[in-house]
């Protein structure tokens, strides 16, 4: 390697760092040059100072710091031969950005230099300020700037322009100086100052309303002719791209005028022939004629209504959708989802067209065409739309079946006709990409499936032979095993045949073979063989003739690995040799009908049985889509999240063992009905008779999920070990009444006749008021009973008036329905709420809280944090 002197030329400097080998040889050469070039600032020669710069712009782009030569920047620039100050600039631009304090120092140099009497002396401070301008500089140079606009050269005129876009744009109290400036650059002949004086009036438009009105009234017209006047013009060599003149300028002006047409249907009247002839005389075999093409397709959609124009445009796109190259497609596949808004007929004529864009190769453009897809579904062709879906979802890639699946699932739940289809479409989805369907969606179909009790025989014969052919799709076993367990003597009868079916025969051993595949298959997971043993349990009642072998497959998981099947085997197992002593058909009867309408109202807002709110949908905010879930008013970490509300009712383990605990009472003569119940389930259990002192508390401790989620083996220990004689005796039964979550009617409201209260204003807005006053029910200082009361400040009618809390996890909180639904103008409305503190005395209470609203058929949506109750509650 050829060593490095001071007097190093710049090619020498590069053809040496070049010929290095490795990282560490490129740094020592590097670090001598940098050497070498500080020693020569020091000795502050002039002759050797622009070759320094030189060399310092070289070693900046290769990435090591060159901080020390910023100030030979200033002394170039600050030199009067063009030649030092053009290397000055260039490193001006090149070391230096709008953040560094040296800059400062060379504001007075640009002003004189911006006055110099030599144009490109004046083109190199106009370069240098359009690219590092800061405000300060802005406030200072500005005016010198806009004297340049008009200069005689027209090159100068185009670096002012230029410049004046990034001032404007850094300080926007400027940009009334460059109006009538601006203006005046639209009449230009020449191309270079047209186009930057038309970006400059489109910043001025989009940061100041008086420019934009001005250009509105004095301008439109100037810029449509100019437009007419390049759209018509003949072949041009120097502005020609692929047979667009001037393609650039095509684009400039088109988003001028979409700038001026948005909100103003005069302007918009006076554009729609130009935007016309743009549209059908643009060729589209190149990327030029592509590119005006699809700005002149924005602008239409930005205008103000035309809708002849709507539908040139739209069919422009779908011309797009089928070019050949991607990046177009793409962009019209974005610009169709807009126009759906505007024209969906439109849109619909292509539909084709889009459903093939999503089987493209191209993974973008797949998820794209398939959101585009689920935006053009309404009931007239989901049907249609759904088959092509499902069709494709066959042969889809692997990757790509989660989202298609996902919104197939989606398109269906939304537009579905009829449960019969419905349920036939979910069964497809099921039986080609089941292990990517989520769980929120099999939950649904089951919620469906026990509404429809005219399709529970069709429903379980179809997922019969489909879990056949299928069985490696998860989601597919778990629903069918659930079917066959709650209507396995349909499939086997034959039972609710529809014309459309053919008769199958299925003996009962069969449709224990499925079940039974689904626990003894390797990849199955623990919600599968869960679900499959409570399957067989019900079995064993539906099919008496097999019992004994049902019995067997349960007592082979006795010896699984996985401790929840272990308990549910020896539980099950214990119902199944004591069965006889019960009603046996109440306690494997069916489930009952699930509550459609609150299970889709839990899952539309993803609410926890924590969360309490009115029994309403949740509200919708402007933009359409639904409210966020209410869990996201928390915001309140792990450890707050909330408790669930609990509800309880002495009779629920008589109702859920079908036994009629009165009589057994009765008989007895002395043992009340909840003891009765607690010998029955620890003798169906094998467990023995309870103590006296343990007869309230074992059924709760049996089936409390706590001790089984923290430690399954808990669960099986509570089998033989007895409770410990320090339990209170009058313990109620609440604790296994909360597992059910409020299947039980709620407890009665008590007295309130606790200390006093003040009330609080628990949030005010210009519109709305809310009121809390307070009162305890005697002997639970837990509890606190608090009626909220909505004042209407406005003289207007609120109507779906709905109001949802939240608390952490230490509160419980219970809301009873408001006293109405609308809130009249200048009334209020009041509603209950019951709020449980269980750390009473240690902690106050606190509430996130949530109103919505419509106010003149517009959504309306407030929200806030409660901080400020009574100390005591």
């Amino acid at each position: 390697m050829n060593s490095i002197f001071s007097g190093t030329r710049l090619r020498d400097m590069i053809r040496s760092i070049r010929a290095c080998k490795t990282a560490a040889e490129e740094r020592g050469v590097v670090r001598k040059e940098c050497a070498d070039i500080r020693a020569s600032i020091n000795e502050n020669d002039p002759h050797d100072r622009h070759r320094n710069l030189a060399k310092l712009m070289f070693i900046h782009m290769l990435g090591y710091p060159t901080h020390f030569g910023q100030m030979e920047c200033l002394k170039l620039i600050a030199s009067p031969g063009f030649p030092e100050k053009r290397i000055g600039y260039l490193g001006l631009m090149l070391l230096l950005d709008e953040r560094q304090e040296v800059l400062m120092l060379v504001t007075n140099s640009l002003k004189q230099d911006l006055n110099h009497t030599n144009q490109y002396v004046v083109g190199l401070a106009l370069c240098a300020l359009g690219n590092i301008c800061s405000a300060e500089m802005a406030r200072d140079l500005a005016p010198e700037v806009e004297r340049l606009i008009q200069f005689r050269d027209p090159n100068i005129r185009k670096k002012a322009a230029l410049c004046s876009t990034r001032i404007v744009r850094k300080v926007p109290d400027l940009a009334e100086n460059f109006i009538n400036a601006a203006s005046s650059l639209l009449k230009e002949k020449h191309h270079g100052v047209l186009i930057t004086g038309v970006q400059l009036c489109y910043e001025l438009c989009t940061i100041n309303d008086e420019a934009l009105e001005y250009f509105r009234k004095k301008c439109t017209e100037g810029l449509i002719k100019t437009l007419r006047d390049i759209t018509n013009s003949a072949y041009q060599p120097e502005y020609d791209v692929a047979g667009i003149t001037d393609p650039f300028l095509h684009i400039r002006l088109l988003k001028l005028l979409r700038v001026l047409g948005h909100g103003d249907a005069d302007a918009s009247d006076l554009m729609t022939d130009i935007l016309a002839q743009v549209a059908t005389k643009t060729e589209s075999n190149k990327n030029a004629g592509n590119a005006v093409l699809y700005e002149c397709v924005e602008t239409i959609m930005a205008i103000e209504d035309t809708s002849s124009l709507r539908v040139l445009a739209i069919n422009i796109l779908g011309r797009f959708l089928s070019n050949r190259d991607n990046n177009i497609r793409y962009v019209a596949l974005n610009m169709l989802m807009k126009a759906i808004a505007f024209d969906d007929q439109a849109v619909q004529r292509h539909r084709v067209t889009i459903l093939e864009c999503v089987k493209d190769p191209d993974a973008s453009i797949r998820k794209r065409a398939l959101e585009l897809v689920s935006l053009l579904v309404n009931e007239n062709n989901v049907k249609q739309l759904t088959k092509e879906l499902i069709d494709y979802l066959e042969i889809s890639d692997e990757d790509f079946k989660e989202d298609l699946s996902a919104k197939i699932c989606s398109i269906v739940e939304k537009f579905s006709p009829e449960k019969i289809w419905y349920i036939d479409q979910m069964l497809k989805v099921l039986s080609e990409a089941g292990k990517f369907v989520k769980d929120d969606v099999w939950h649904a179909l089951i919620v469906v499936i026990s509404n429809a009790s005219e399709l529970h025989g069709y429903t379980v014969r179809a997922l019969y032979k489909a879990v056949l052919t299928y069985s490696e799709q998860e989601t597919l076993v778990r629903v069918a095993i659930w079917c066959i367990g709650e209507y396995g003597d349909l499939l086997v009868n034959n039972v609710g045949m529809l014309g459309i079916e053919d008769p199958i025969t299925v003996t009962e051993s069969d449709a224990v073979d499925v079940v039974e595949d689904a626990i003894t298959r390797h990849n199955s997971d623990m919600t599968t063989k869960a679900m499959a043993l409570v399957a067989l349990l019900k079995l064993s009642s539906r099919f008496p003739s097999i019992s004994e072998r049902i019995k067997d497959i349960i007592v082979k998981q006795k010896g699984s690995l996985l401790l929840e099947m272990q308990q549910r085997a020896i539980e099950f197992n214990s119902i199944v040799d004591r069965h006889k002593n019960i009603r046996w058909s109440s306690l494997v009867e069916r489930m009952p009908v699930l509550d459609e309408a609150t299970f889709n109202v839990r899952r539309a807002g993803s609410l926890p049985a924590s969360v309490s709110t009115m029994a309403k949908p949740s509200v919708s905010i402007p933009n359409g889509v639904a409210a966020a879930p209410l869990v996201d008013l928390l915001d309140l970490g792990s450890d707050d999240i909330m408790a669930a509300p609990s509800s309880s009712g002495a009779d629920f383990l008589q109702d859920l063992l079908g036994v009629d605990l009165g009589s057994s009472s009765a008989q007895s003569g002395a043992t009340p009905g909840p003891k009765a119940g607690a010998d029955l389930l620890m003798d169906i259990l094998s467990i023995g008779t309870p103590s006296p002192a343990q007869n309230n508390t074992s059924s709760i401790d049996l089936l409390s999920t706590a001790g089984i989620n923290n430690n399954p083996s808990n669960a099986l220990d509570t089998l033989s070990s007895p409770a410990p004689p320090h339990i209170a005796t009058t313990a109620s039964a609440g604790g296994m009444f909360d597992l059910l979550d409020g299947l039980s009617p709620s407890p009665s409201k008590e007295a309130t006749n606790g200390p006093a209260y003040p009330p609080i204003v628990a949030y005010e807005s210009s519109t709305l008021k809310i009121e809390f006053t307070f009162s305890k029910p005697s002997g639970n200082p837990q509890e606190t009973n608090v009626q909220a009361t909505f004042i209407n400040l406005s003289p207007n009618t609120f109507t779906d008036f709905i109001f949802q809390a939240a608390v952490p996890k230490f509160l419980q909180l219970h809301l009873d329905p408001a006293s109405s639904n609308t809130l009249p103008a200048s009334g209020n409305i009041t509603q209950n709420l019951r709020v449980t503190n269980s750390q009473h005395g240690k902690k106050s209470l606190v509430m996130r809280m949530r109103i919505g609203y419509k106010l003149n058929g517009k959504d309306v949506l407030e929200e806030g944090q409660i901080n400020n109750f009574p100390r005591g509650l």
